[in-house]
């Protein structure tokens, strides 16, 4: 990554970064992976000077633009207008002139799709001004940031890159009693548990209210409770101060079993790792047992009091679920879990698989990589690994730099009687070699993954594709994928004793047959 800069910023960078001079946007290196913005509030006393070079930073940054390659990630930050005090004015000014810069850097990110704006005062300001810039440092050697800062910022900034990588956790765990409302619902009974009303009722409600919103920007809510599952049952439908109810969840297990095993039959239930669970509960010594039973489970630790929910709940998202743009996916992931469920309830009443497959009424969609789907694939890419051939990882800027290099790729949707759950695939072909193939875990179990690589194939053949080279990657959860593409009929070329392995496929003698239970448009 290339990063323009106006002041000595190194130590907060690790390495594979290189640096522009101050304020020095003469060199713009072609060969850079991208760039990053990060221009901070100049230092001088005579205000007209100071807003004019803010001014003039964003004309900067505007030239800029337009020179980086735009199929390339180009993360900028915004400026903090309060990293030292500027005496003699009351501050109105210069305010303004950094909301007018930082309404540029917003525009940017609004006109193009490779541009991903980070607001540094969400960093700064949880910290005294005092703390953030320090003239000794400046003096020394022109930081304008303290250096003492350089390691919370550095994991801010991991985090903030996480983000726009689309890397998250997928599924909240959520305890019950104490958790979601104060009291015991078993001894307490639901007209008295303390939910809504005075303190602290309305410190859980506000908690549900948070918790409703972050599930419909695509994180899965469960519950893992010990109660009795009927009172919550009729906890959920009578009290008139519940915010999360039944429909909010996309499974749970109210039992007074052990949350170990029952956190492990909702993964094979949602079909989905263990690492991707994040789980809350107020009594420590459940906490600490899952977290020792369960080590790949994210377990936070919960407020002592009611009134901290709030701050507890921004710590959860940044840390595990916070994205830089959701889905329509995303939003719609309950309900295409639920439909999950009533698949797997109605295959258990067909002895013959394919009249299974027959009944579900398959829908399938298959399209050209677009402005709209971008977006998409790329999350795929990142939080995709047991129905994937090589686990490689893209952002949006490295698929719309694969589309200009010429490679084609498409993603699939996937429909049936239970409901729609949207993109759910994608496949990237680099000239006559497959790089990418990987189905979301939520459509596996239908043999989807074979009509829709002979789909591929066939439309490669028709385009006066041969021959199709393709590779398998191991990794620690695709082990299900190892001999898919010897099922597809391609042949094994060479096996690396670490498990990799290299394929090629005649596609004029291949079997592309499709099965008509699969009712496939292509768009």
């Amino acid at each position: 990554m290339f990063l323009f800069r106006n002041n000595t910023v190194e130590r907060f960078f690790p390495k594979g970064y290189t640096f522009s001079g101050y304020d020095d946007i003469s060199y713009i290196p072609a060969d850079a992976d991208g760039y990053v913005w990060f221009y901070q509030l100049p230092v001088r006393y005579d205000m007209e000077r100071l807003c004019a070079e803010i001014r003039e930073y964003a004309r900067k940054f505007s030239f800029v633009l337009e020179q980086v390659d735009k199929t390339k990630p180009f993360i900028v930050l915004t400026m903090d207008e309060n990293a030292y005090a500027v005496p003699f004015t009351s501050g109105t000014e210069l305010v303004a002139a950094v909301a007018s810069y930082n309404m540029a850097l917003v525009q940017a990110e609004a006109e193009y799709p490779h541009v991903k704006l980070l607001d540094i005062r969400e960093f700064t300001r949880q910290y005294p001004a005092r703390e953030v810039f320090d003239w000794k440092f400046w003096f020394i050697s022109q930081m304008g940031m303290n250096p003492r800062l350089s390691q919370p910022f550095a994991s801010w900034f991991q985090r903030k890159l996480d983000a726009v990588a689309l890397k998250r956790k997928k599924c909240l765990v959520l305890d019950l009693d104490n958790t979601l409302w104060g009291g015991v619902l078993g001894e307490d009974g639901l007209t008295e548990i303390r939910l809504g009303g005075d303190y602290p009722g309305k410190a859980f409600h506000l908690f549900q209210e948070a918790l409703l919103e972050l599930g419909k920007n695509g994180v899965i809510l469960a519950v893992c409770s010990k109660n009795n599952e009927a009172d919550v049952l009729e906890a959920w439908e009578k009290n008139p101060f519940m915010v999360l109810r039944k429909d909010n969840f996309a499974t749970w297990r109210i039992n007074w079993r052990d949350k170990v095993s029952n956190i492990q039959e909702m993964a094979d239930e949602l079909n989905i790792g263990l690492d991707s669970f994040v789980f809350i509960d107020d009594n420590p010594t459940e906490r600490e047992l899952v977290r020792q039973a369960l080590p790949m489970v994210a377990v936070p630790d919960f407020p002592a009091q009611p009134y901290e929910l709030p701050v507890f709940f921004k710590q959860v998202v940044e840390t595990y679920f916070r994205v830089y743009s959701v889905t329509r996916e995303d939003k719609d992931k309950i309900e295409q879990y639920k439909a999950n469920a009533k698949r797997a309830s109605a295959r258990r009443g067909f002895v013959d698989f394919d009249a299974f497959l027959e009944s579900l009424d398959m829908h399938l969609v298959v399209e050209a990589a677009n402005e709209f789907n971008i977006p998409r694939i790329a999350q795929m890419t990142q939080k995709t690994n047991q129905f994937n051939l090589t686990t490689k990882r893209y952002t949006d800027a490295d698929v719309r730099s694969c589309m200009q290099a010429g490679w084609k790729i498409w993603c699939i949707s996937v429909a049936d009687r239970f409901g729609d759950n949207g993109i759910t695939g994608c496949i990237m072909v680099n000239g006559d070699t497959i790089d990418t193939f990987l189905l979301s875990c939520r459509i596996l179990g239908k043999n989807i993954e074979t009509a829709f690589i002979r789909q591929i194939l066939a439309l490669l053949k028709a385009d006066g594709t041969t021959m199709v080279k393709a590779a398998y990657i191991p990794t620690a959860k695709n082990g299900q994928v190892k001999d898919f593409y010897e099922r597809c009929g391609f042949s094994c070329l060479e096996e690396w004793p670490d498990g990799r392995k290299s394929y090629i496929l005649d596609l004029n003698g291949a079997d592309l047959g499709i099965k008509p239970c699969y009712h496939i448009t292509i768009q």
